[in-house]
C-alpha cells in the first residue's frame, strides 16, 4: 500500500459476506491482484462495529490500559473476568474472532465488552475462508462460519468520540499462492490493521490503538506497518497523547526470536514515541491452540507519546484453576496526562 488506508465508517453490525462472494473467491484465482479485488468487494473492510454501553462519561487523567493478544476468544467469561480483575479503563485486544465456527460463533468483543461495562469498536483484519489450523477445527460447533470475521479490537469505560480502522496490508500474504509465506490451512482475505479511538478524558481527548503487526514477515515488513500506523494516527489524531498496544510480533519470524533486532522501535522513537511502559519479560506462553512447548517470545508492548509513564506489568493469562486462555500474556500499563 502507497499510503494507510483509515476508514470511519460505522455500523453497530458488519455487513456479511453472502454465499456467492464466498464462492467466487474460493474458486478464482490466489494472486495479490485477485486478493485485492476480493477486499474491495467485502464492505466490512472498511468499516468499524461499534456497540455496547459505556458506563462512564470520561476516562480518568490517570488511567490503566490492558492490551492482550485473545487467541480466537475462546474462553470469553474467563477472559472477561482476568481483566476485569486488572480495573482497566481501556482494553486493546487482537486475534478476536466473530461469527467463527471454532469459538462455537460467538462475538467474543461484544461479551467481554458487556461484563467490562464497556462499549467496544471492532475491525475486522481477516475474512476466514476456512474452518482455522489444525489445533483449532476440534473446537468447530458446525461445518461453515456465521460470519467469518478475526479482527482487533478497542473497549473503553466511555464511549469514543470517533473511532477509525487503519489499514496497514493489503497484498494478500495469507492468500496469494505466489507468496512462499502462505499457510495453506488458514486461506484469508484481509491483512494487518489497527482500530483507533479518540476518548473523552477529564484533561482532554486521547487517542488509543489496538495493532496487530504481520508475524509471516522480517522486521523490515513490520516497520513499514508501523510506519504506516504512526503516519495514519498523526492524520487521526495530530498532537494528542496517544498509546499504542498490541501484538507486534517482534522477533517472530526468527529462528531464535529475538525482538531487540527490530526496526520499529527506533523508528517510533524518532517520532516521539517512548518505549519505557513495558514490564521485563517474555509475553508468550503454551496454549491449547499452541501447543508448543518451549518456544518463549516478547511480542506484546505499548508505545506511548505525550504521557507520563507510571508503570507496567506482566499478567500471566490463565483462569483461577491455571489453565490457558491465550498462548500471550495479558500486559497491563498505567499512564496520566500531565
Amino acid at each position: 500500500m502507497s499510503a494507510p488506508a483509515i476508514h470511519t465508517g460505522t455500523f453497530t453490525a458488519l455487513p456479511l459476506v453472502d454465499d456467492a462472494l464466498k464462492q467466487s473467491i474460493l474458486s478464482g484465482p490466489r494472486t495479490v491482484e485477485a486478493h485485492r479485488e476480493h477486499m474491495a468487494s467485502i464492505e466490512a473492510m472498511v468499516l468499524v462495529e461499534t456497540a455496547g454501553a459505556a458506563s462512564a462519561d470520561r476516562i480518568p487523567p490517570s488511567f490503566t490500559v490492558a492490551a492482550w493478544n485473545i487467541e480466537r476468544g475462546l474462553f470469553p467469561e474467563k477472559s472477561a473476568g482476568l481483566l476485569g480483575r486488572q480495573n482497566p479503563d481501556v482494553v486493546l485486544l487482537s486475534e478476536l474472532d466473530c461469527g467463527m465456527a471454532r469459538t462455537a460463533q460467538r462475538h467474543p468483543t461484544a461479551e467481554i465488552a458487556a461484563a467490562l461495562g464497556m462499549q467496544y469498536t471492532y475491525g475486522v483484519e481477516f475474512f476466514e475462508l476456512g474452518l482455522g489450523g489444525e489445533t483449532e477445527r476440534p473446537y468447530c460447533v458446525d461445518d461453515h462460519n456465521k460470519a467469518g470475521w478475526h479482527g482487533n479490537a478497542v473497549l473503553s469505560r466511555a464511549a469514543p468520540h470517533r473511532a477509525a480502522l487503519i489499514r496497514l496490508d493489503d497484498a494478500g500474504h495469507w492468500f496469494a499462492a505466489s507468496d512462499l509465506s502462505v499457510d495453506a490451512t488458514q486461506p484469508r482475505i484481509g491483512g494487518r490493521m489497527a482500530i483507533a479511538a479518540v476518548l473523552p478524558t477529564a484533561a482532554g481527548e486521547l487517542c488509543v490503538v489496538s495493532t496487530h503487526l504481520e508475524s509471516n514477515a522480517g522486521s523490515t515488513r513490520r516497520a513499514a506497518q508501523m510506519e504506516a500506523l504512526l503516519e495514519a494516527v498523526e492524520g487521526f489524531a495530530p498532537d494528542m497523547p496517544v498509546v499504542i498496544g498490541g501484538d507486534l510480533n517482534t522477533g517472530n519470524d526468527a529462528d531464535q526470536p529475538d525482538w531487540t533486532k527490530e526496526e520499529l522501535f527506533d523508528l517510533a522513537r524518532a517520532r516521539g514515541y517512548s518505549w519505557d511502559n513495558n514490564a521485563v519479560g517474555m509475553t508468550t506462553r503454551r496454549s491449547y491452540l499452541t501447543p508448543h512447548p518451549t518456544r518463549s517470545m516478547k511480542l506484546d508492548w505499548f508505545a506511548a507519546r505525550g504521557l507520563s509513564l507510571d508503570g507496567a506489568g506482566i499478567v500471566p493469562s490463565v483462569d483461577p484453576e491455571g489453565e490457558p486462555l491465550s498462548d500471550h500474556e495479558l500486559i497491563v500499563g498505567h499512564f496520566a496526562i500531565p
